[in-house]
């Protein structure tokens, strides 16, 4: 054997390196995924189907944001027109008590409870509304009444 024989002529490499020397290797067969099994859903909210006319009844998870504003604003005109963040959650905590569903302590995937969420979100209708102002943060404050100056004519 010479040395020649030793090298492959396409490459030049030796033929133990090389690979036009090494024997078909089979594709190795990828092995099947094994699919989880479906996981369970959630059953929608029910809803009811309106006769012409009427509105549509929704029997909904979470409280909706609606329910808290009337709380809101009464608790703000107790409190002389504004309260801190926290003080107001904590009494419209109070004062929804009962009223709140099992799910609105449930929490946001950022940990707040959906409950809180929702009297955030009636707060910004409020402010959208004309009812709220945004002055300071932390603070909630009920926007002044039209035509109160504050000055005696």
């Amino acid at each position: 054997m010479s040395d020649s024989d030793d090298y492959c002529e396409l490459c030049e490499l030796p033929r133990s390196q090389c690979v036009h020397g090494r024997p078909v290797l089979e594709p190795v067969k990828a092995a099947k995924a094994v699919k989880a099994p479906p996981r369970p859903r959630k059953p929608p909210a029910t809803r009811v189907r309106a006769v012409a006319g009427t509105p549509k009844a929704v029997d909904l998870r979470w409280t909706p944001p609606e329910v808290f504003k009337p709380w809101i604003l009464s608790l703000l005109e107790e409190a002389g027109g504004e309260l801190e963040a926290d003080q107001m959650f904590e009494q419209l905590e109070a004062v929804a008590g009962e009223s709140l569903k099992p799910s609105d302590n449930e929490t946001t995937p950022e940990g707040e409870p959906r409950w809180r969420y929702a009297a955030r979100r009636a707060r910004m209708a409020l402010i959208d509304d004309g009812l709220m102002t945004k002055t300071r943060p932390g603070v909630w404050q009920l926007a002044p009444v039209a035509g109160a100056s504050g000055l005696a004519e």
